[in-house]
């Protein structure tokens, strides 16, 4: 699927409910791997997977190759999330008001999950026997 945008909602952090947009940002790469994205508490929350179902010994491969010092090297916060059918990761950072300020920042970060998502699957690449 084609992306043109992605626009970032704030989330009440007592209901869990959308409040307002913050802005909508036009992106390209990357983001066909966006699950969820919203503020809360003043912090930008990223869900993004596999954009694809996997099978069980590419979940584990994935997790393991997974380049998860590439985003803390960008100041990134990443963590996995495990509770998904797919490798799922949430990578975190401070909201700021200035629209190009933010627009660099999303950028990045959906150049980065396009970079590690298109190299862990070449990484996994013949692996299958490691990890059935």
């Amino acid at each position: 699927m084609d992306f043109s945008s992605l626009v970032l909602m704030e989330k009440d952090n007592e209901t869990g409910f959308i409040t307002k947009e913050l802005g909508s940002f036009q992106v390209s790469e990357g983001a066909e791997y966006v699950k969820k994205f919203f503020v809360l508490n003043g912090i930008v929350n990223l869900y993004f997977d596999t954009n694809k179902d996997v099978e069980e010994w590419e979940y584990s491969a994935i997790y393991d190759l997974f380049n998860y010092d590439i985003f803390k090297e960008n100041d990134f916060e990443i963590e996995d999330v495990l509770d998904e059918y797919n490798p799922t990761f949430l990578i975190k950072f401070n909201y700021v008001e200035d629209y190009n300020i933010m627009k660099e920042k999303i950028e990045k970060a959906l150049g980065l999950i396009d970079l590690t998502m298109e190299k862990v699957f070449n990484d996994i690449k013949g692996k299958e026997e490691e990890y059935m």
